[in-house]
């Protein structure tokens, strides 16, 4: 069996969401092995929780400068191999950009970068690095996502006529209306989240996913985005007009003040023989809609899903199967990558997904800024 790849981490500690669920993903396979991590600026912090989750403080680093010179003292055979930047979006393009330099391959949290110019940049400096770069989008680990995926390739629903995302949450309204409460998430934090909350945040997952499930660019955007107060710098609420490097036209919504809603991501893809629609909170099932036919719901762990579907699944049928194993899904892909080993290119998102995300982010704004204009990408 093979040894395991030895994983770094930097943020991603303490009561974070997106930390456990990296490590759980990471575990699936047994395939990574936390072996170094920055976890919290405060050092004692992350000695601390290396300490509750039971791992050695050896390699418990005081930030990315620490951790890079550390491990690069190392025989490459005991260095980390792979660093997960969990931290903030201000943070991702720095971090990044030195893991590469200094030979890491990295995998990081969306959006890749504070701007499209440093998607740009950091895009380049992969290249010449050589490591590989994995950018968590995570809902295209879901194994549906990808049987959808390979049936519109196959030509099962024929040409796309119309495409259809939606993206609503809530949790911002209850902290939106008072301007106090306001400042205590950076995510309405210019200088910490970048140019745009909502389609920073959830829109620009919306906007991967239809060029992911589709096989089709967006070539140019209208954006009408909200604010809903003069002084909040921040979209927070937006509609997205969408046209296609085909004939094939969409729309994509995205809110973060939809009261009540909680993660509730619809995918939508309409072909000229049929249909197909995707749930995010109800993932294991895939919606196939046709002509004259009763609706039919396409579940995961059948021998009539693709093989990137069911490389994808760890159960049998029946078994649901969510988030922690999507992003398990991704770190699998990964694994395979770092290991030389032959891996489908959907098997997690990459550079050009933050690239594309990112141009997409702007775009949005400045469609937006300018009078809900058409703005080519």
């Amino acid at each position: 069996m093979s040894q395991k790849i030895r994983w770094g981490v930097l943020g991603g500690g303490g009561d974070s969401l997106i930390g456990v669920l990296h490590r759980v993903a990471a575990s699936m396979f047994d395939a990574y092995a936390l072996t170094g991590a920055a976890f919290n600026p405060e050092h004692s912090k992350s000695i601390e929780f290396a300490e509750e989750l039971g791992i050695p403080t050896d390699r418990i680093y005081r930030g990315i400068d620490d951790m890079i010179i550390q491990e690069l003292k190392l025989p490459e055979s005991e260095r980390i191999q792979v660093v997960s930047v969990l931290t903030p979006n201000f943070l991702h393009f720095p971090m990044a950009k030195q893991l590469l330099e200094a030979g890491f391959h990295v995998i990081c949290e969306k959006p890749m970068t504070m701007t499209y110019a440093e998607a740009v940049a950091l895009s380049e400096i992969q290249r010449k690095s050589g490591a590989h770069f994995a950018l968590t989008h995570t809902y295209t680990g879901y194994p549906m996502v990808r049987q959808m995926k390979e049936m519109i390739a196959n030509g099962e629903i024929g040409d796309i006529q119309k495409v259809d995302a939606q993206y609503y949450q809530g949790w911002i309204n209850p902290i939106i209306h008072d301007p106090e409460k306001r400042k205590s998430t950076w995510r309405l934090d210019p200088e910490k989240s970048g140019i745009s909350c909502c389609m920073g945040d959830i829109g620009v997952h919306a906007y991967q996913m239809l060029e992911f499930v589709t096989g089709m660019e967006v070539t140019s955007i209208l954006a009408d985005l909200n604010h809903l107060y003069n002084d909040n710098q921040m979209d927070i609420d937006g509609t997205v007009l969408l046209r296609f490097d085909t004939n094939a036209k969409g729309v994509l919504c995205a809110s973060q003040i939809a009261t009540g809603e909680e993660n509730n991501f619809t995918v939508a893809v309409y072909g000229k023989k049929a249909g197909l629609r995707w749930e995010q909170e109800n993932p294991n099932y895939l919606y196939l809609l046709e002509d004259g036919q009763p609706m039919r719901t396409l579940k995961p762990g059948h021998a009539y899903n693709s093989d990137l579907s069911l490389d994808g699944t760890k159960l049998p049928p029946g078994h649901p199967e969510g988030i922690f194993d999507a992003m398990g899904n991704i770190y699998k892909g990964m694994a395979k990558a770092i290991r030389g080993e032959e891996y489908h290119p959907a098997e997690f998102p990459g550079m050009k997904d933050g690239v594309r995300g990112m141009h997409f982010i702007e775009t949005a704004v400045a469609s937006h800024a300018e009078g809900n204009v058409w703005k080519e990408l």
